[in-house]
């Protein structure tokens, strides 16, 4: 089987779950490889083949899957509550959006969505976003929970496992190509293109590489591709760096060609049938990437990505011909006393008093009263409204009177405050000390490179100074 890369500046997904357990310890490489056999190729795995003969469109001939994401302590607190995938993203949206939305931008329109850490959240918007989506039997956004069965007693080990747990699932629709996409990832993509190089080059694998030198880590793995992106080889978890990565960017083997090493994304096309006997050898292309693409996998780049999407707000939100698409919620237009806004994203629903606010971006039904200062900020917004009289009413019964948002001449300066969090008067969330890192969830925040989150549903007393 060749495996081939394929380029795109913005990758990931966690299939390679296949490779980790192939890059162990050569003391378990046997035992790893066995274990793989059984993964992809037992008894009872359904009857995948179906005929090529006339290549069918994408909408027919293609079917995604999506992962929600799994425990990630890089992105915690944000994650204290849900999945990957459901973070809040450029005030109005989530981060599995922008996949969902790139895969009906480019007419594949049967999604399963595979979900387990965290999911309720994910699971419930996802149904609700996508639920007017299908017209019919073949478009839909299907949401298949992690489960429990008597031949599998475990939740899913791994992308992998989920997949072979779900291949009963994926029979329904005789198409000719997986592709497998991480759900957390801030990206444009025409997975068209991606389809026709994986078809045209006849690989079995294809996998999404980024093409350009960037910042990104190579956390989903490093390929190896020669001048044809012919995959040679695929290591998990690098010891290289980035300024390693860069200098060895291309070399020449000792047989005179040539070759270079590119950092993987996670998005893989897999042929059909090699889905129940991937490890049998296998040809795998890489696919080369030179679009925006950014990897939401830590605090810090959860940051930069709503920073970015400020400067991008254009190109990646405005785009006619590939709206990103989301949960319809009916809110009201958001009303705007005499807030002076620069360069900002505000989102549907808020109410804004006689406040500052540059550079940030502010979630739905975020409520910010009255000499309010917010710089290089992100507010995440809140689930409900809640009047003043329902804070009176609270605070008789719980000895608590700050309401839901941003109160009176309070100051937050780079910071991320996270969804229904009370923000009292006379407030400064501005890393007065520039710590770097700091655990204070008894206080409702904690620090993560030099970012200050409030966590989830915080209380913030008047006159407090982080």
């Amino acid at each position: 089987m060749q495996i081939y890369s394929s380029s795109y500046s913005s990758y990931s997904t966690k299939l390679t779950n296949l490779h980790m357990i192939r890059s162990s310890s050569n003391h378990n490489q046997e035992r790893n490889n066995y274990n793989l056999k059984q993964i992809f190729v037992p008894n009872s795995c359904p009857n995948l083949s179906v005929s090529n003969t006339q290549q069918l469109p994408l909408n027919q001939s293609v079917a995604a899957i999506v992962f929600g994401g799994g425990p990630d302590s890089e992105l915690y607190p944000l994650t204290k509550t849900r999945s990957k995938g459901a973070i809040p993203i450029a005030a109005n949206y989530r981060l599995i959006d922008s996949v969902i939305s790139n895969c009906i931008n480019s007419d594949i329109t049967k999604i399963y969505a595979i979900t387990q850490f965290n999911s309720t959240s994910l699971n419930s918007h996802l149904t609700k976003a996508y639920s007017g989506f299908g017209l019919g039997k073949d478009r839909f956004v299907e949401v298949i929970a992690a489960y429990q069965s008597l031949e599998d007693q475990g939740w899913f080990q791994g992308s992998a496992d989920a997949i072979r747990r779900c291949l009963w699932v994926f029979e329904e629709f005789p198409v000719t190509e997986f592709l497998v996409l991480p759900g957390h990832h801030l990206y444009r993509m025409d997975y068209n293109t991606l389809i026709e190089d994986h078809r045209r080059s006849k690989a079995d694998i294809t996998i999404v590489g980024l093409s350009s030198a960037t910042d990104h880590d190579s956390g989903f793995g490093l390929m190896e591709v020669d001048s044809t992106n012919l995959v040679t080889k695929f290591t998990i978890n690098p010891k290289k760096t980035q300024q390693d990565l860069i200098s060895v960017e291309s070399r020449t083997r000792s047989d005179g060609t040539s070759s270079c090493y590119v950092p993987s994304t996670g998005i893989y096309v897999i042929g059909r049938e090699q889905m129940v006997k991937l490890l049998r050898e296998c040809l795998v292309k890489a696919h080369m990437f030179d679009g925006y693409w950014e990897d939401v996998k830590s605090v810090g780049a959860y940051y930069r990505a709503n920073m970015e999407s400020i400067k991008r707000f254009e190109p990646l939100f405005y785009d006619k011909q590939c709206p990103l698409y989301t949960m319809p919620r009916c809110l009201p237009p958001s009303s705007m006393g005499e807030a002076v806004i620069t360069d900002s994203i505000i989102g549907d629903g808020c109410i804004l008093d006689r406040c500052v606010i540059r550079g940030s971006v502010v979630g739905m039904r975020t409520r910010i009263a009255n000499e309010v200062i917010i710089e290089d900020s992100i507010i995440v917004g809140s689930n409900i409204y809640e009047m003043e009289e329902d804070v009176r009413r609270k605070g008789n019964e719980k000895k608590k009177e700050i309401r839901i948002g941003i109160g009176e001449k309070s100051r937050i300066r780079k910071a991320i405050v996270d969804k229904n969090a009370r923000i009292g008067q006379n407030v400064m969330i501005i890393n007065r000390d520039n710590v770097e890192e700091s655990n204070r969830e008894s206080e409702g925040y904690v620090i993560r490179e030099g970012i200050i989150v409030i966590l989830r549903n915080a209380v913030i007393p008047d006159d407090s100074i982080i």
